[in-house]
């Protein structure tokens, strides 16, 4: 009897941990604060900003995002955490100033790029690169 009072212990404990931490993943979803998500790129997308984009994209980006933006970059399997896939519908349904926003603050192991890469103009040229990685 004293075993199956433990058995039912263990079974209610494990099941309590189990639900109480299933749905952090969906619930720790990285957001930008509101009056941040509703900024609007400034920038014109044009050549020339597409140009600096790729330039800024792989000297700051690509080692841990990789070259397509899947998160395959060469530095990725050193990470903790996965460095996302900005070719989803996940990333590409954020606003401009959701990603203009995580670019420059950062979160854990992505740095915030507000000081390497102190032109606003040029953060806002790779939300406009990061589009185009589909």
């Amino acid at each position: 009897m004293k075993t199956s009072v433990n058995l039912v212990v263990i079974v209610a404990f494990t099941s309590l941990l189990f639900f109480s931490f299933r749905g952090l993943d969906q619930d720790d979803k990285w957001k930008a604060p509101a009056a941040e998500a509703k900024k609007v790129n400034p920038v014109k997308y044009d050549s020339e900003a597409q140009s600096i984009g790729k330039s800024l994209y792989a000297k700051h980006c690509k080692s841990c995002h990789g070259k397509e933006g899947l998160g395959d970059g060469t530095k990725a399997a050193e990470l903790d955490t996965y460095p996302g896939d900005f070719t989803t519908d996940e990333v590409h349904g954020q606003t401009d100033g959701s990603l203009f926003y995580k670019i420059s603050v950062g979160k854990d192991e992505m740095p915030g790029f507000d000081k390497k890469i102190p032109s606003e103009e040029d953060r806002w040229i790779l939300v406009h690169y990061m589009r185009t990685l589909k």
